[in-house]
C-alpha cells in the first residue's frame, strides 16, 4: 500500500509521523482557550475535526485540502475541452464538511483557499465561474454559509498552470449529543457503510499515473464507455444531511468515519482496542476497479488505498444499523449494514475479500 502511493509521490507513513508530532505540540496550547472561557477537547486531536466548547456550547473546526484532483481536472480539460471544475469546487467542500461531521458537528461557515502559481489562472473566466459555482453548491447542500477566503498567487511554489484548493469550516455540535469521539463504541455495535460516488478526494495522483501510461490518457475508455477522466471527476457525496437527520431523529451514534486516504483502514480510526469485522461490502465504482487493475493492486492494496465504494461509515448500537440504513436511503444514499464491532485487537477484517488490516497499518496519533 505505502509503496504504491510512494511511486506517485505520496508517502502517508511519513506524513502521518509529521501529524503526530504536530498533535503533541498543539496540546501545549490548550490553556489559551481556557482564557476565553472555553475548553479544548484534546482527545479530539487525531480525529477528522478538532472539538472544543465555548460558553457550554460544543463546536468543531477543520481544515482540509483537495489534493491533486484539480490537476486532474486541468489535464482533463486540456485533453478533452470539457470543464469539470464545478465538480472540483463541490469536491473540496465535501472533503471539508465530511470530516467536520465525524465528530457530530453540523457546518455553520466554510471558507475557501484558492492558491495559484500565477494570476493568469483566472484568465479563463468560465473555468473559475465553474469552480465557485460548485463551491457554493457544496455549501448550500451542507447547510453552511460561504464566509470568504484567500486567493494568493505563489509563483515558484505552485505550477503556473495549476491551482491548490483548500478550505476550513466551523460547525456546532447539537446540544442533544456530546462530541462523537468513539467513547461509546462497544462490541456488538453495527457498522453501516454509506456508498461513495467514485474517487472522491483521494487517489487523483494514482489516476494521473494510470493516464500517463495510457495511449489515450484521460480519454481512455472504461468498459462502460465513459472516459477515465470523466469518471474520476464525478462529484463527491456530501453526508451532512445524513448526520443531521440521524441526530434529529434521535438515532444513537457510536462513531463516524469519513473514508478517504488509507481506504478502509479508516474503519479502525478510533483509538480503541476493538476489531471491526466487515461481512458485506458495497459495489466498487467502475473507475476504482479499473485503476486498481491497471496498477496491479492486490485486494489489500486497493482496500487500503481507495474508498472502494464506501464513502462514509456510521457505527451505531447493535440493532440500530438498520435504522441508519433506512434514513440514508430516504435521503437518496445507498447504505448497507456491513458488519459489526467485536472484542479483539485493533484491526479491520474484510471477510468478502479475505483482507485483514492490523493496527500497525494505521497510526494517526
Amino acid at each position: 500500500m505505502a509503496e504504491a502511493y510512494e511511486k506517485a509521490g505520496v508517502d502517508y507513513e511519513t506524513l502521518d509521523a509529521g501529524k503526530r508530532k504536530a498533535i503533541e505540540a498543539a496540546a501545549s496550547t490548550d490553556d489559551r482557550l481556557r482564557a476565553h472561557g472555553g475548553e479544548a477537547i484534546s482527545r479530539s486531536r487525531g480525529e477528522p475535526a478538532f472539538a472544543f466548547t465555548l460558553d457550554d456550547q460544543g463546536f468543531a473546526f477543520v481544515l482540509e485540502c483537495l489534493g491533486t484532483k484539480s490537476v486532474l481536472a486541468r489535464q482533463h480539460q486540456e485533453q478533452t475541452g470539457d470543464d469539470l471544475f464545478r465538480n472540483i469546487g463541490y469536491d473540496a467542500v465535501a472533503a471539508i464538511v465530511n470530516d467536520l461531521i465525524c465528530v457530530g458537528a453540523l457546518p455553520l461557515v466554510v471558507t475557501a483557499y484558492f492558491a495559484t502559481g500565477h494570476a493568469s489562472w483566472y484568465a479563463d473566466g468560465d473555468r473559475f465561474a465553474s469552480l465557485v459555482d460548485g463551491w457554493a453548491a457544496g455549501c448550500r447542500d451542507s447547510g453552511a454559509t460561504w464566509g470568504g477566503g484567500e486567493s494568493p498567487s505563489l509563483p515558484g511554489l505552485i505550477a503556473r498552470e495549476d491551482i491548490d484548493i483548500a478550505g476550513s469550516a466551523i460547525g456546532r455540535i447539537p446540544a442533544a449529543i456530546a462530541p462523537i469521539l468513539g467513547d461509546d463504541l462497544r462490541p456488538g455495535d453495527d457498522i453501516v457503510l454509506v456508498a461513495s460516488t467514485g474517487l472522491h478526494a483521494n487517489g487523483a495522483s494514482l489516476i494521473r499515473r494510470v493516464a500517463a501510461d495510457s495511449d489515450d490518457g484521460l480519454r481512455t475508455k472504461l468498459p462502460s464507455g465513459r472516459s477515465l477522466g470523466e469518471a474520476a471527476l464525478d462529484a463527491s457525496a456530501i453526508y451532512v444531511s445524513l448526520v443531521r437527520a440521524l441526530v434529529d431523529q434521535g438515532v444513537p451514534l457510536s462513531y463516524l468515519s469519513h473514508i478517504t486516504g488509507h481506504g478502509l483502514r479508516k474503519l479502525m480510526r478510533p483509538a480503541r482496542d476493538l476489531t471491526y469485522r466487515i461481512t458485506d461490502l458495497p459495489e466498487v465504482p467502475e473507475v476504482l476497479s479499473y485503476v486498481s487493475e491497471r496498477l496491479g493492486f492486490t485486494e489489500e492494496d486497493s482496500y487500503g488505498t481507495f474508498n472502494m465504494g464506501a464513502g462514509f461509515a456510521v457505527y451505531a448500537p447493535e440493532g440500530a444499523g438498520a435504522r441508519v440504513s433506512d434514513v440514508a436511503r430516504s435521503l437518496g444514499l445507498s447504505a448497507i449494514v456491513a458488519g459489526r464491532v467485536e472484542e479483539g485487537p485493533r484491526s479491520v477484517i474484510l471477510e468478502p475479500v479475505g483482507v485483514t488490516f492490523t493496527s500497525e497499518t494505521l497510526s494517526l496519533r
